[in-house]
């Protein structure tokens, strides 16, 4: 989703300044966005199958509600995303410039729309709003404006969005870094080090400030078993620290070796550091999350990846704007070897969003062990997700070979030739 952004504004460029090099370069980063939207459909479409198999009486229960964003990311965002696609990636020689940037913005915009629907589906989950019970024990939508409207779910979309152009402005530098350290497709390089650098440090400061800032706020007051249990705050406290680094001790009810700034907590989610935070204790332990010591590290991980991004993507920017930062190698070289950790802080943070909300399926309504299948034993759903495991490390081999080989081929050989069909249909 990020790289579809990313590809609009080289398309943008390109019209503006009528230079080629940005048609070949936005045809080049084209070719790596159609390896990743047919890989991301494998991968992605036998997770809602497992609304039916896995997860029956979750389905049965509130299939009312999250059907509908759910068939309008298909009908409405997946379907446009799919079919100008294929305009973009075959129609170049035969639509007019303005086609083709039109093309790519209905891309973009079809990814973003399909993000939208599916974290309205997954923000419902974490914060229940606009919905009845029926007497049959099953859920519907009170009101479509309202489950669209949840503040949840657009905090989380703002938030979520700029995880994924941190994503693609990491990679997108990272190749850049890589030509310039080759010393071989130097336009190019600059091009692709300009544009993530640049996209890269608006996207790291927003991801921390406002929407990771405000939906942490909104989770302090929505979900405060959460955020105790991503602090590890068994106590409720005045001026509350902020943990940098530590172990969680959780029999003892402590955090090992902490690292901590005093009453930073209180500040970042109340304003003052003398606000109360809530602890662990002061809830039921029943409705604590499940995985503590999986959601302390998860939110650790990702925090500590987010601040770092922030200080090398703000002193990359900095160099770049002081005309030193394509000679710097001393710079070129942690932006090179950085491309891996925003999908490391992707996946963190999500873990932290999900483990967070357990033991709850439906936040309030729903408990995670009532939405399972009855008749689905464990043995089975083992076996299916040692299964899907085995299918997603061949096709993550197979995804990391086809964009390396592009990568090294580079941008000049892209000509306005489409992506390799035959490659691509057998994967």
């Amino acid at each position: 989703m990020g790289l579809a952004l990313l590809i609009v504004v080289l398309k943008t460029l390109e019209l503006r300044t009528g230079d080629e090099r940005y048609a070949v370069a936005s045809r080049f980063w084209a070719r790596i966005f159609g390896v990743n939207f047919l890989l991301g459909v494998v991968t992605g479409i036998p997770m809602e199958f497992q609304f039916g198999t896995n997860w029956s009486e979750f389905s049965r229960r509130t299939g009312g509600v999250i059907g509908m964003p759910l068939a309008m990311e298909g009908v409405f965002s997946f379907f446009l995303e799919s079919a100008f696609l294929g305009l973009f990636l075959f129609g170049e020689k035969r639509l007019p410039k303005w086609g083709h940037w039109t093309a790519a913005f209905l891309v973009f915009l079809g990814s973003w729309i399909s993000g939208f629907f599916i974290i309205v589906t997954d923000a419902w989950m974490q914060h229940p709003v606009a919905y009845r019970l029926l007497p049959n024990g099953t859920y519907e939508v009170s009101s479509f404006w309202g489950l669209l409207g949840n503040p949840w779910a657009w905090l989380q979309y703002a938030h979520n969005m700029c995880g994924a152009v941190v994503t693609a402005s990491f990679v997108m530098a990272a190749v850049g870094a890589f030509y310039l350290l080759q010393e071989r497709k130097g336009d190019y390089g600059r091009i692709f080090l300009k544009l993530g650098v640049v996209a890269g440090a608006i996207s790291c400061v927003m991801q921390i400030f406002p929407t990771g800032d405000l939906h942490g706020k909104y989770m302090a007051k929505h979900q405060p078993a959460a955020v105790a249990g991503m602090e590890g705050l068994f106590n409720s406290a005045k001026g509350a620290p902020i943990v940098l680094m530590g172990q969680l001790d959780i029999e003892g009810q402590k955090i090992d070796n902490p690292l901590a700034v005093n009453s930073v907590l209180s500040f970042l989610i109340y304003g003052t550091t003398e606000a109360e935070v809530q602890g662990l204790n002061s809830i039921p332990q029943d409705q604590w999350p499940s995985a503590l010591p999986l959601l302390f590290y998860s939110y650790h991980i990702m925090a500590g990846l987010g601040t770092y991004f922030f200080a090398l993507m703000v002193l990359a920017a900095f160099l770049l704007w002081r005309g030193r930062l394509y000679r710097a190698k001393w710079m070129l070289w942690p932006i090179l070897m950085s491309f891996p950790l925003p999908y490391i802080a992707n996946t963190a943070g999500w873990m932290t969003a999900e483990i967070g909300r357990q033991p709850w399926l439906v936040y309030g309504l729903i408990r995670t062990s009532e939405g399972s299948s009855p008749h689905i034993g464990a043995g089975t759903s083992l076996f299916t997700l040692l299964g899907f495991l085995g299918m997603y490390s061949v096709i993550s081999i197979l995804w990391i070979v086809m964009v390396y080989r592009y990568i090294q081929k580079g941008p000049e050989t892209s000509g306005h030739e489409p992506v390799e069909v035959s490659l691509v249909t057998s994967a």
